[in-house]
């Protein structure tokens, strides 16, 4: 049986450090928090927590942790704000650029999508049509 926290059912077969990543808002160094704070062996499979462990792992989760969808919306929420006051990086996240100064002459390709640079000079449409 998969267990179901914050919307997500953790994989099985994996430790519950690395089993609590899977949630949206939680990192390596929180999962180890988190662990701490219910007495958990860090080391035990997911499948292998005892009921008591998970409503612990529930209880840690739901009153210190902003996680999945409420901490998608606030993402969301800080963006649209910076768009609403019409700030550098608010532009930036409008027009899909880096917002963090990152260079994107050369980079950021999955930023800007697939552009064609420039070619040898032959144009391939006329090539076709002869």
């Amino acid at each position: 049986m998969a267990i179901r926290i914050a919307g997500i059912n953790l994989p099985n077969n994996k430790r519950i450090k690395i089993a609590l990543t899977y949630i949206y808002g939680i990192g390596n160094n929180q999962a180890e928090e988190i662990i701490k704070q219910a007495k958990i062996n860090p080391d035990i499979k997911t499948e292998k927590l005892k009921d008591e462990d998970i409503i612990s792992l529930r209880e840690i989760l739901e009153k210190k942790y902003i996680v999945e969808g409420d901490l998608r919306r606030e993402k969301n929420s800080h963006i649209k704000r910076l768009k609403e006051i019409d700030s550098y990086r608010g532009l930036r996240h409008a027009k899909k650029l880096p917002v963090r100064g990152q260079r994107t002459k050369t980079n950021s390709r999955t930023k800007r999508g697939k552009k064609m640079t420039m070619s040898s000079g032959k144009n391939k449409a006329s090539a076709q049509k002869t």
